[in-house]
């Protein structure tokens, strides 16, 4: 076994002995269940998405990365509503609740992007305000270079942007390694759940039912779309500067600097300048990376006063 297949069922192991990272209640808990009912489907053309559509007024979409899922902003969703927005957050194919078909080129990052693009057009929405986190930023971008005027507002969330800010926990060769780390997100998905959200945030536990919520689609065995991201993605990052350099948007970065995988300062010169973003609309948080669960009022104050 060479020092590459062996690391990665080390990873493995390490995440599925970890200890609990767990407070049993919070104030104010949603259900995934409750979170479910509230979905609407779209038939695309790959699979059925499932996603939220709530509120009027300017639409805003609210885009996630893996392992998560459209739950990752379920706190965010309603107060958003009051402040006026039109709130659309989908499971992208092959997460949380859209279906997952089997195979892998289904879950590209270009098809994604279409399928981003398909969803808004069903939704009869032809410009939007744009929130992407994590692998959300390799769609967002790939959504970009097919379509670059849908955007009227975009807001950064500790994001895949350039390969120097971009430190991978795991890179996977196709095969039996692969499909070994997939073993451990479907059978050991508490356990691995919990130590992605302790080394993610800042002493913030999370709640049995918030952890339900991440791990419910990872124990119904969709992670097709992960091993298209681990065994791709994680290797070699696409060079986005001519799309970046292309665009003429307002944006703003919200990013939690403690953040170990997702690193602001190794690009953060370049990212300013090929996005050519005001320095008022760069907003850094002694956070980790997901800003969702631990920074979520600041998010709103900031996505809520500039997105309009």
């Amino acid at each position: 076994m060479n020092k590459l297949a062996l690391y990665s069922i080390l990873f493995v192991l390490s995440l599925i002995s970890c200890k609990p990272y767990q407070v049993e209640t919070k104030p104010n808990d949603m259900s995934y269940s409750e979170f479910t009912k509230a979905q609407k489907k779209w038939d695309s053309p790959d699979g059925t998405i499932a996603f939220i559509d709530k509120g009027k007024g300017q639409p805003l979409l609210l885009l996630h990365g893996i392992p998560t899922s459209g739950w990752l902003y379920r706190k965010m969703i309603d107060p958003l509503v009051a402040q006026g927005y039109r709130v659309i957050v989908p499971d992208m194919l092959g997460f949380g609740n859209s279906e997952h078909p089997k195979g892998y080129d289904i879950y590209d990052k270009t098809q994604h992007a279409k399928r981003i693009l398909g969803l808004m057009e069903h939704l009869g929405i032809n410009n939007w305000s744009h929130v992407m986190h994590d692998a959300g930023g390799l769609w967002t971008w790939e959504m970009l270079k097919i379509a670059p005027n849908k955007l009227s507002h975009l807001t950064i969330l500790n994001t895949i942007i350039y390969k120097d800010g971009f430190c991978p926990p795991l890179k996977i060769k196709k095969g039996m390694i692969g499909k070994i780390a997939m073993w451990g997100y479907r059978t050991k998905t508490n356990m691995m759940i919990k130590k992605l959200f302790k080394s993610g945030t800042n002493n913030h536990p999370m709640s049995k039912a918030e952890i339900e919520g991440y791990t419910t689609p990872l124990k119904k065995g969709k992670t097709d779309a992960l091993y298209k991201f681990f065994t791709t993605n994680t290797k070699a990052i696409p060079d986005y500067s001519t799309v970046l350099k292309s665009l003429n948007i307002p944006t703003q970065v919200i990013w939690g600097t403690d953040d170990e995988i997702l690193l602001w300062k190794t690009q953060n010169k370049q990212v300013i300048t090929d996005l050519n973003i005001k320095e008022s609309n760069i907003h850094l948080l002694p956070k980790n990376h997901f800003l969702q669960e631990e920074a979520t009022e600041s998010l709103l104050n900031f996505i809520g006063q500039f997105s309009k």
